[in-house]
């Protein structure tokens, strides 16, 4: 462990300073065990004394891809409710109770294929965060009323209001999922749901959708950090044990539907700046092809040497804001590209300025130097992530994601490896054969042509 950590702290500077050569790396390792208690929990334990504190992190394996035509919404409705209060812990005390005892990093998402939940405690409040883990997993439903659901349903629909409809870009965002995934892909749309649906939702949906998936057989528990490896198995049993197993989720039938003509939309939106959305269903999560495309996303546009930031940011000037990503999921991931124009210029300029680009790295495969910079940058990004017990992207959410995609909580190191396979050659297959015109979706935002507003007249006739 010690090994690791050192490791991440070496590496800290390599997003600054990037080497051309490629050198490389003593392969990671994250210590840990995995067991399953008798009503099908997962458990993954890894010790790290090096601070007294410990990161509880509980991931459902429940997301939109769970959610029906109709009723969408549901995951991430959950993660207000569970906040909420359950048997023995009083409505709004769930925060109180963790920060009371000098938690940290409290909070829990929602994605298309999971839902988690986490907090770091002083290791001395270990109990306490399971505990409240535990009684919010067996006993949530003992107080969901009506009128707990009606008040965190308006709640979500608010934050829909203000995350997806108020913001610069929000509908567009919606709007390009939908191009990529056609109903009934149930990553059709925004993981936040419809206003149709959550307010079509009645309290006896609701509840089957959480005896349904959240249940101890379809969650993963793991802690990460300062804990008693003698009574660890014991406390986990005491507070997990007699939540009974649940019927096994039905698994999701889900096919992907190819691209094989382009999507093409165009929007207008209260915004200064047009904007052009470019995307693509590509490989499943580490899934053949993979790995290349997100090394290829890095060489794209990662930094002022990547392809797109120096042709449209630095040689051209007509872009503020670009990025890539390969984004993994379990039904069909996304590469996508977002590139933000600056005043004036229009979505067809921004269009006639990216897409050169995109294809010459479908063309020819990119330098050593390229690969070398982008596959460094990945390992920098992934090996920061150790630094950190808990929280988003720390230890014990490298173990859940890992478990969750893989089934091998330990993958970090054979992922390591599958990156460090590719070579030019095989990013430029995979991206040629992955990334064209005749596959892609586009949206493209423009501001809304705005007219002058009515002056004021003065009394005297003239306008002030």
């Amino acid at each position: 462990m010690k090994r690791v950590i050192y490791c991440a702290a070496a590496l800290g500077l390599l997003a600054l300073v990037v080497p051309a050569a490629y050198a490389a790396i003593a392969t990671p390792a994250l210590p840990f065990e995995k067991y399953e208690l008798s009503n099908g929990l997962e458990v993954l334990l890894s010790e790290d004394h090096t601070v007294p504190l410990t990161s509880v992190e509980i991931w459902y394996h429940v997301g939109a891809k769970n959610e029906v035509a109709g009723r969408t919404g549901f995951a991430h409705l959950f993660e207000h409710i569970m906040f909420q209060g359950s048997r023995d812990v009083p409505e709004d005390t769930y925060f109180k109770y963790l920060e009371g005892a000098g938690a940290t990093l409290i909070n829990g998402t929602t994605d298309f294929d999971r839902t988690d939940y986490f907090e770091t405690v002083p290791s001395n409040q270990l109990d306490l965060a399971l505990w409240l883990e535990s009684d919010r997993m067996g006993f949530l439903l003992d107080t969901l009323t009506q009128e707990r659901l009606d008040n965190q349903r308006d709640v979500v629909r608010k934050e829909r209001q203000q995350s997806t409809e108020n913001v610069p870009y929000g509908v567009a965002e919606e709007h390009f999922y939908k191009a990529l995934f056609p109903a009934p892909h149930p990553y059709n749309g925004v993981v936040i749901g419809s206003h149709a649906d959550l307010q079509a939702a009645t309290l006896d949906d609701v509840k089957n959708f959480f005896r349904t998936y959240y249940v101890p057989n379809n969650a993963t528990l793991a802690i990460v950090g300062d804990f008693d490896p003698s009574t660890i198995k014991a406390t986990v049993e005491k507070y997990f044990g007699p939540i009974p197993r649940a019927a096994e989720p039905v698994p999701e039938q889900i096919t992907v539907a190819p691209i094989t003509a382009e999507r093409r939309e165009a929007l207008t939106d209260d915004v200064e700046l047009a904007k052009v959305y470019y995307g693509w269903v590509t490989p499943s999560s580490f899934q053949p092809g993979d790995a290349e495309l997100t090394l290829a996303a890095n060489i794209l546009a990662d930094g002022k040497a990547s392809r797109l930031q120096k042709a449209l940011t630095i040689d051209k000037a007509i872009a503020s804001d670009i990025t890539a990503s390969q984004y993994p999921l379990q039904h069909g991931s996304v590469f996508s590209i977002a590139v933000t124009g600056n005043p004036g210029q229009t979505t067809a300029q921004l269009e006639a300025a990216v897409w050169p680009v995109v294809a010459g790295l479908a063309s020819a495969p990119p330098t050593q130097e390229e690969l070398n910079r982008a596959l460094t940058a990945w390992q920098a990004s992934t090996l920061r992530q150790l630094q950190a017990l808990g929280g988003f992207g720390g230890k014990a959410d490298m173990l859940n994601y890992y478990n969750h995609h893989t089934g091998d909580p330990g993958y970090l190191p054979k992922d390591f490896a599958r990156m460090e396979a590719v070579t030019p050659a095989s990013l430029q297959k995979v991206f040629a054969e992955q990334i064209t015109a005749a596959n892609r979706v586009v949206v493209d935002v423009s501001p809304e042509v705005k007219t002058d507003e009515a002056k004021p007249v003065a009394p005297n006739g003239g306008a002030k």
